[in-house]
């Protein structure tokens, strides 16, 4: 990552001769969030490096946000209306039947109105790369020509999304422990799958050609997990002739910060929830894979099983861990404690907990790599709690992951399911 953040992707683009007909349309659902987080998403793609005559950008704004909504879009609308080549703002209706109120229908019915430009524009499909960003989405300087390279350079590349590496660090600083350590381990966790292509799938800011997105129509009007879906309504389409090509180039968003502690801890838990949602993907592509007979049964079996294991893992391994020393000698009774295995278990479990430090070690070494510049009103003392955070890691995996996976896997299989709960974003 830190490589390709020194490249000049704009020189390198010169090797395609037809690289400045390459169109960026980029959409950011916004609901409540404050004027300054709008804006410095704003500002990023102003001053990115790519031509911002070949720049699309959408504010896709909620009705139901009512006044706040429309005076943010106002103030920027001001501000950047004369910066791109096309700036849209758009208002999605509320209460649109077969909607789910969330990111997804918003964003659908924003690209809907921008395809209606591009129509009118006669720009080919083919000649446009669709970004999808969280509003508070920082995008860094050389992104988007990066991102052209890689879509240039691709074979069969309207047949491809792009995953950045995700960094939740712009608001780092100001983030209680327990949201830190959730934004680097999610930060991790995606840096490395960005390792294993093959399994990769996108999450939360990502990139694919505006054709891939017209062959599918827009289908997220109805969904919770709107970043994997796309995926998979894509590979669908295509019958499994469809991947996600890693961008080792980060791009930046907000840890969960609300004005108070105890609000914040519950946010956390329901945006982990609202993650772990992400399990309804499953039914959704066995069914499709049923339905089609032309994806190979291997790659069936491959991305199954990762999913299914990675969301049966997210719920249970940390509960498992956390049981696993003491339960069974509590539950065995006499004649266990009297085993063997009763006397070793213990001792195995203190093994990987204490194998499983070079991890911890590693997270608090990349975390404080990661830091974005520190505020001058914190003093040195600061550093001293960033490292201590990560002793938290086993309370916050049960209580703040493995619990909230639970919770949304339940709702699903009781057939409570659930809307889209959109994060508070706040700047202290």
């Amino acid at each position: 990552m830190k490589e390709h953040e020194k490249i000049n992707w704009v020189e390198k683009l010169e090797k395609f001769p037809d690289w400045r007909n390459i169109y960026h349309l980029v959409v950011l659902p916004m609901y409540k969030e404050p004027l300054e987080i709008v804006r410095e998403s704003l500002m990023s793609l102003k001053n990115n490096d790519y031509p911002k005559d070949r720049m699309i950008i959408v504010l896709a704004c909620e009705e139901r946000a009512g006044a706040h909504s429309k005076k943010v879009a106002e103030i920027m609308t001001k501000e950047f209306k004369n910066e791109f080549f096309k700036f849209l703002v758009t208002f999605h209706p509320q209460d649109l039947p077969g909607e789910i109120a969330g990111k997804g229908s918003n964003e659908s019915f924003a690209t809907e109105q921008a395809k209606k430009i591009i129509d009118s524009l006669s720009i080919p499909y083919e000649n446009i790369i669709f970004s999808s960003f969280d509003v508070d989405t920082f995008v860094f300087k050389k992104y988007f020509s990066c991102l052209t390279y890689h879509y240039l350079e691709s074979e069969k590349r309207t047949r491809k999304s792009f995953q950045p590496i995700p960094l939740f660090i712009n608001n780092i600083w100001q983030a209680p422990s327990i949201s830190r350590i959730f934004s680097f381990s999610s930060t991790f966790w995606h840096t490395m799958n960005q390792e294993r292509p093959e399994k990769l799938i996108t999450f939360s800011s990502h990139s694919m050609s505006f054709k891939a997105l017209v062959d599918v129509g827009f289908k997220l009007k109805n969904i919770v997990p709107d970043d994997s879906r796309i995926f998979w309504q894509c590979f669908l389409q295509y019958d499994g002739d469809y991947e996600v090509v890693p961008i080792f180039y980060p791009i930046s968003m907000d840890a969960n910060v609300t004005k108070s502690f105890w609000r914040t801890l519950v946010n956390i838990y329901k945006q982990q929830r609202r993650w772990a949602y992400g399990v309804s993907d499953i039914a959704y592509f066995l069914f499709g894979f049923i339905k089609n007979k032309k994806i190979p049964f291997s790659r069936k079996i491959s991305l199954a099983r990762e999913l299914i294991e990675g969301h049966w893992s997210w719920a249970t391994a940390s509960i498992i861990i956390f049981l696993s020393g003491w339960l069974p000698i509590y539950l065995g009774g006499e004649l266990f404690s009297q085993s063997l295995i009763s006397y070793n278990l213990p001792i195995i479990t203190r093994n990987i907990l204490t194998f499983s430090m070079v991890g911890l070690v590693a997270s608090v070494y990349f975390s404080i790599l990661l830091l974005p510049p520190k505020p001058p009103h914190y003093g040195r003392f600061k550093y001293f709690i960033l490292v201590l955070q990560w002793f938290l890691l086993p309370l916050t995996l049960i209580f703040f992951s493995a619990l909230p996976a639970l919770d949304a896997q339940t709702r699903l299989m009781l057939g409570k399911y659930m809307g889209f709960w959109p994060t508070e974003k706040v700047r202290k």
